[in-house]
């Protein structure tokens, strides 16, 4: 009986082309927009973390501005005021100190 039902809905209304084209162009929007940039963020994350070295200045996601001292494969030795020493995970580091201080700020015309 259920499946005379289902046959006849898929009989009576048949495969609908504009269904598919919608839904693949949902995915297309959502890639575009979600998941493109979130990946794009992630390299450019990596790519900071990879050209700092000992001396940098930096700023943590938490804030804490400080001085790399030491590094190792997953974290880094951060010297801040007073001479304390704090060790982050390299994911924390959110800011190179070092280059915006250098950086110029952009002038509107």
């Amino acid at each position: 009986m259920t499946s005379t039902i289902l046959l006849d809905a898929a009989a009576a209304g048949g495969f609908d082309y504009r269904t598919l084209i919608m839904m693949g162009a949902i995915m297309v929007v959502f890639y575009f927009f979600m998941i493109r940039p979130q990946v794009k963020k992630a390299k450019d994350h990596k790519k900071l973390v990879e050209s700092l070295g000992i001396g940098d200045k930096i700023v943590t996601t938490a804030g804490i501005h400080g001085k790399i001292v030491g590094a190792n494969d997953t974290t880094f030795l951060i010297e801040v005021e007073g001479g304390t020493k704090i060790r982050f995970d390299k994911s924390a580091v959110s800011l190179d100190a070092t280059k915006a201080a250098t950086t110029p700020p952009a002038t509107k015309a």
